[in-house]
C-alpha cells in the first residue's frame, strides 16, 4: 500500500492524515495547536507541523506529502529569508480601512475583471497596505510575500533563513487567487495591483512572489533536517491549496456542488468550469485547485454564533439543539442578526450582534436556541443566492463542518437552503484535499475517492425564517 499525507494548517491547529493513495482510505493521523490571535509568527506553524507530523507517525513510510493553509494570511520575507514581523491571518480586520483605499483608488469593477475579486480585510494586498501605511520601515525591507502554505512547503522543502533562495517560493492558483493581486483566469500576477498596496512600481523593483505550479505539479522533495531527518525514500511535495480549495478537493465536489462548511468561519463555495467575476464583492472569485474554479462567500461568524448562545444558556451544543427543536420555525419572531465578530459577507467589520423582536412570548430559551441556528443559516443563505445568482448550478448541498451534525442545524437547513442537502461523514476534508493532491503529484494521476453520506435532508422551507430575517438585515429596526 502506497500512503499519502496530507495537511491542514488551519487557523486554530495543524491537522495531519495519513491516507491509502489509492482508495483513500484513512490510516492514521495526528494534530498540534496552533497559538491564538490574529497575527502569528510563522515559526509556530512550523513547530505545529513538525508536532503534528510525529503525532501522526512520521513520515518513514508515506511516498508524497502536500500542504494545505488558511488562506490570505501575509508572510513577509526579508532578503534574508528572514520573517519580518508576525503574520497577519486573514481575520485580522485591522486592514479594514485599507481595503477601503484600495478600492477607492482602484475601483471595485476593476479589481473584480483583473482578480476576480474586490478586496475586504481578509486579503493579502489590504495587509501590504496595512503595513506600508502602519509600519513603513517594515513595508521597505519586503523581498517577498508568501502565504501561510507557500512558507511551509518552502521550509518543508530545506529553505528558510538558513538557505534563503526566494526564487524557490512556490504555490497554487487556489491560494494565489486569494491576494487581490492575482488573475485565476490568466494565471498571471497583477505587480501593478501588488505596486498599489506597498506603494511602489513593483513591476521591476525585484519583490518575488511564488511560482505558480500546475494542478498536479510537484514542489520538490522533502528536505533532510533536524525535524526530517534522512528517510529511506525521497517524499513528493505537492503544490499545495488555500484551506476551501482544499475541502472541495477531498470531498470530490464537482460542477452543481455547493459546499457549506460551518466552523470558526462559515463559508459557501460552488465548483465552476467558469471564472465568476462580482464587482460587488459579495462573492470572490477564487481558482480551485483542478482548474476549475471556486466562486465563494465567507462569513465571519459561524459556530461562534452557537458557542455564545450556548454559553449564555448554559448549555453545550447538544443540548442547544434539543432546545432549539422545542421552538416552531421563525422563533415566534425572534431574529438573531449574528455579527458578533464585524462581518465581511456583508463587509461591516465595525458591526455588532443585534437580537430584533423580543417580547415577553418570544424570549424563551427554546425560541433563543432556534433563533441563533436560524440566524447562522440565514446568513448563509444569503451567500448560497449570492453564488447562484451569478450562474453557479446547485444540485446539492454538502454541509460539512462540527456543527453540520447537530440535528436541529440539519433540520434547519433543510427549511432555509432550498436545495437538498448531503451531511458526508465526519472527516478533516482539508487535509483529506491535501493528501489527494499529493497521491496527484506522486502518479501523475488525480485519484478518485468515495466520500460516504451519513444523512440527505430533503428541502422543506419554512418562508418564515427567510421573510423576517430579510426584515431584520443589516440592522433594519
Amino acid at each position: 500500500m502506497t500512503l499519502v499525507a496530507g495537511v491542514d494548517s488551519s487557523t486554530q491547529s495543524c491537522k495531519v492524515v495519513i491516507r491509502d493513495a489509492e482508495t483513500g482510505a484513512l490510516v492514521r493521523e495526528g494534530r498540534a495547536p496552533h497559538p491564538a490571535g490574529t497575527e502569528v509568527d510563522p515559526e509556530a506553524w512550523w513547530r505545529a507541523l513538525v508536532d503534528a507530523v510525529a503525532d501522526a507517525g512520521g513520515l518513514a513510510d508515506v511516498a508524497a506529502i502536500s500542504i494545505s493553509a488558511q488562506q490570505h494570511g501575509c508572510v513577509a520575507l526579508d532578503s534574508s529569508g528572514q520573517v519580518i514581523r508576525p503574520a497577519l491571518l486573514w481575520n485580522d480586520t485591522r486592514s479594514a480601512a485599507a481595503a477601503r483605499d484600495l478600492i477607492t483608488e482602484i475601483g471595485a469593477d476593476e479589481f473584480a475583471s483583473r482578480t476576480g475579486s474586490v478586496p475586504v480585510a481578509s486579503f493579502t494586498i489590504t495587509k501590504l497596505r496595512w503595513l506600508r501605511d502602519a509600519e513603513p520601515e517594515n513595508a521597505a525591507r519586503v523581498a517577498a510575500v508568501a502565504l501561510p502554505h507557500d512558507w511551509l512547503t518552502w521550509r518543508l522543502r530545506g529553505f528558510g533563513p538558513d538557505a534563503p533562495d526566494l526564487e524557490e517560493l512556490t504555490t497554487d492558483r487556489s491560494d494565489a487567487s486569494g491576494t487581490g493581486y492575482f488573475n485565476p483566469t490568466t494565471g498571471e500576477y497583477d505587480y501593478q495591483l501588488l505596486g498599489s498596496a506597498l506603494g511602489n512600481d513593483l513591476e521591476n523593483s525585484g519583490i518575488t512572489l511564488p511560482r505558480v505550479l500546475e494542478p498536479g505539479e510537484k514542489a520538490g522533495l522533502v528536505a533532510e533536517s533536524p525535524e526530517f531527518p534522512k528517510q529511506n525514500n525521497q517524499i513528493v511535495i505537492g503544490a499545495g491549496t488555500g484551506d476551501n480549495a482544499g475541502a472541495a478537493l477531498g470531498l470530490g465536489a464537482a460542477a452543481g456542488d455547493v459546499v457549506i462548511s460551518i466552523g470558526t468561519s462559515g463559508t459557501v463555495f460552488a465548483v465552476t468550469a467558469d471564472p465568476v467575476n462580482d464587482g460587488t464583492g459579495t462573492v470572490a472569485g477564487f481558482a480551485d485547485a483542478t482548474g476549475n474554479f471556486l466562486p465563494l462567500v465567507a462569513t465571519l461568524n459561524a459556530a461562534r454564533i452557537l458557542d455564545s448562545i450556548a454559553g449564555l444558556l448554559g448549555v453545550d451544543h447538544t443540548a442547544l439543539g434539543e432546545l432549539a427543536l422545542e421552538a416552531q420555525p421563525g422563533s415566534a419572531g425572534l431574529v438573531l442578526q449574528p455579527y458578533f465578530e464585524g462581518e465581511r459577507t456583508p463587509n461591516l467589520p465595525d458591526a455588532t450582534a443585534t437580537l430584533f423582536g423580543m417580547t415577553l412570548a418570544s424570549t424563551t430559551r427554546p425560541n433563543l436556541a432556534r433563533a441563533a441556528i436560524e440566524g447562522m443559516l440565514s446568513a448563509l443563505a444569503d451567500g448560497l443566492t449570492a453564488v447562484t445568482a451569478l450562474g453557479a448550478p446547485a444540485n446539492r448541498i454538502l454541509l460539512i463542518g462540527g456543527a453540520a451534525f447537530n440535528e436541529a442545524v440539519q433540520q434547519v437547513a433543510g427549511e432555509t437552503l432550498g436545495v437538498p442537502v448531503d451531511v458526508p461523514e465526519a472527516g478533516e476534508y482539508v487535509a483529506a484535499g491535501a493528501a489527494r493532491q499529493a497521491a496527484w503529484a506522486l502518479t501523475g494521476t488525480l485519484p478518485d475517492w468515495s466520500t460516504p453520506i451519513t444523512r440527505s435532508i430533503a428541502p422543506a422551507p419554512e418562508p418564515v425564517i427567510a421573510t423576517q430575517y430579510a426584515a431584520r438585515r443589516h440592522g433594519t429596526p
